[in-house]
């Protein structure tokens, strides 16, 4: 027989083992179900047709503000179940929330970035470009980092922060763009049949655009050769096209033509000393 009082406490710690243990299976079933229901809910809210119209980028960017909402709500009606009042979670969380935030001050860098980027949308998922020292097409925008893809098929993760407060270049963002091209000959070739023979070539691809009409030019007289320059105007999805087809066709041209392309030369001049 156990003495009254060690009866007392065995019969209290069994009391509350079983009802922290029924408290502990009921939160986790909240939580469990909880983050399930947060993510179905997402799924159909941003499966209905009208959602679907929305633009993608915006469109990533509230999925995962929405999915990182009801999950906090989960944790809190979790704590709720175990008896943590919600004030007090609340508080703790918010505490929590300044000493976590003073040590994860480059990841609130990258929230402010993504707001920054849908607030000014420099670009879109879908589009090209280049930004914080790395080019390809856009994947992703997440509160934290955005996603590309390079023209090599690499997956590319870049802070949100370096991509809002650097340079961004969107090739994608104009329907048309201007293809430059500089060709060298030598010296002896002639001018107005080498500006003809490559203005010719350009204006005869089906890709280029007439307007703006082809420009060819003299633009450099290097000590080598002559470079001239050819600035023709096409769709954004035919540039790399349209970019290896001139440079392929006026090098045959040249070569129909007896135009030289010089490789470098030197003279060298030899005085003989006393």
């Amino acid at each position: 027989m156990l003495p009254a009082n060690l009866e007392a406490i065995m019969n209290a710690l069994t009391s509350f083992a079983t009802t922290f243990a029924l408290k502990f299976i009921g939160a986790l079933v909240v939580l469990i179900v909880g983050i399930n229901l947060s993510k179905w809910i997402v799924k159909k809210l941003f499966g209905v047709k009208s959602a679907k119209k929305m633009d993608t980028t915006v469109q990533h960017f509230l999925q995962n503000v929405l999915k990182v909402v009801l999950y906090v709500v989960v944790i809190i009606s979790a704590a709720g179940i175990l008896g943590i009042p919600a004030t007090s979670f609340l508080t703790l969380l918010a505490t929590a929330g300044v000493a976590i935030g003073l040590a994860l001050q480059g990841s609130l860098s990258n929230i402010a970035g993504s707001i920054m980027l849908m607030l000014f949308r420099p670009f879109k998922v879908g589009d090209f470009v280049e930004c914080a020292g790395v080019s390809g097409v856009v994947e992703d925008i997440n509160l934290f980092y955005t996603i590309i893809t390079s023209v090599d098929n690499k997956r590319i993760v870049c802070p949100n922060s370096a991509v809002s407060n650097g340079v961004i270049t969107n090739y994608s963002a104009k329907e048309m763009r201007r293809v430059d091209i500089t060709f060298s000959v030598s010296y002896e070739a002639d001018i107005e049949k080498v500006k003809a023979i490559i203005l010719k070539t350009v204006s005869e691809n089906p890709l280029v655009l007439s307007d703006p009409q082809p420009f060819v030019g003299l633009i450099t007289q290097n000590a080598s050769s002559i470079d001239f320059v050819s600035r023709s105007w096409t769709k954004n999805e035919d540039y790399w096209t349209v970019y290896f087809s001139l440079m392929e066709n006026v090098k045959r041209a040249f070569d129909e033509n007896g135009i030289e392309i010089p490789f470098p030369q030197m003279d060298v001049h030899i005085k003989n000393g006393n």
